[in-house]
């Protein structure tokens, strides 16, 4: 095989028993694989984390924010030009970064420490764990890229940081699904004992919830509509895709009902049983690894309550994802309203 690269295509030669096959593949954009997952034209709102974190501080004086060199991806810029003297810039070192979080928790402030939600889960385990976790301190974890909200390939995109965090004990952890949830999250984690992990939603972020009687409470999962035919669990940024697929389904004459479960653990199990526990099609809906997220939390809780029912999951599979523009690799992987669409009228036969 022979490669040849130009711009702006990459074009491929092949060489297939003795003939030459060629092909032109567009040269993705760093903008389309880095851009929001937000649709053209939905509202949107900037930087709600660091906006949200900034009236925080504003209202305790003893929140601070901490961040490894990535300040300005994580938004925690934003609290760094309000509270210079409260911010502490750590360097590329996400131990070092758990650490001095928890240092600082021990005196009595409470920190926000932000990263990438690979480099929090696979590089600094053991120092959230040990140095947090176990003293329960309130050390506050904001992980931006979760799932697939990257094209950066394998090394960026945090499909199984959740599978990885649940058996932390002490670690409460929120996968919110737009600019409202983080907004009334940040408060909320900042007030809870013991150590959060926040999956951020970061730059112009998805409002949708504000159309929904939905107020975020720590713990809790919402029913954000009814529906007789099938009903969704979702978490993250697919409790707006379950919301547009349920708007869908209503062309195919599918009443579709969703609930909204931004808080994964600790788990509200009982507002998520009751609507499970039904004759309608259940399906988890999840930005993370098939493996350890939302869809084996919803499934235990079945099994734990003795809940006859089979539950069918809309998750990222068990493998490295690929590389490419956003909206490219959701369709692929199964997180788009149509692939959702097309699954659930499928499972309804």
């Amino acid at each position: 095989m022979s490669t040849a690269t130009t711009s702006p295509a990459t074009t491929t030669a092949t060489a297939v028993k003795g003939t030459v096959a060629t092909s032109t593949i567009p040269k993705l954009k760093t903008s389309a694989m880095i851009a929001s997952f937000a649709d053209p034209g939905q509202k949107t709102t900037p930087a709600p984390f660091g906006h949200a974190l900034v009236k925080a501080a504003q209202e305790n004086d003893k929140i601070v924010g901490l961040t490894a060199d990535l300040g300005k991806y994580t938004d925690m810029h934003i609290f760094a030009k309000a509270f210079p003297e409260r911010f502490f810039q750590m360097g590329m070192a996400e131990q070092l970064l758990f650490g001095a979080a928890a240092g600082l928790a021990e005196t009595g402030l409470v920190p926000f420490a932000s990263t990438y939600s690979v480099f929090a889960a696979r590089r600094a385990y053991d120092f959230l764990c040990l140095d947090a976790a176990e003293p329960n301190l309130n050390v506050n974890i904001v992980g931006g890229l979760p799932g697939l909200t990257t094209g950066y390939g394998p090394s960026h995109q945090a499909t199984e940081d959740m599978a990885i965090f649940r058996g932390m004990p002490n670690l409460t952890i929120v996968d919110p699904c737009d600019s409202v949830d983080i907004e009334q999250a940040v408060p909320q984690l900042a007030a809870s004992e013991g150590p959060t992990y926040l999956r951020l939603l970061r730059g112009n972020v998805p409002t949708v919830l504000d159309e929904y009687d939905y107020t975020f409470e720590l713990g809790k999962a919402k029913v954000l509509r009814g529906g007789n035919d099938v009903v969704f669990v979702s978490s993250g940024l697919m409790t707006m895709r379950a919301l547009q697929a349920a708007d869908a389904l209503a062309a195919h004459n599918v009443d579709v009902a969703v609930v909204h479960t931004p808080t994964i653990k600790p788990f509200d199990a009982a507002t998520v049983l009751a609507e499970i526990n039904t004759d309608r099609l259940a399906v988890t809906l999840e930005n993370h690894s098939v493996v350890g997220g939302l869809f084996e939390t919803v499934a235990s809780a079945v099994v734990t309550a003795g809940v006859g029912k089979r539950v069918v999951p809309v998750a990222l599979p068990d493998e490295f994802l690929g590389a490419g523009a956003l909206p490219t690799l959701h369709e692929r992987y199964g997180l788009s309203v149509q692939r959702i669409v097309a699954k659930v009228l499928a499972e309804l036969g």
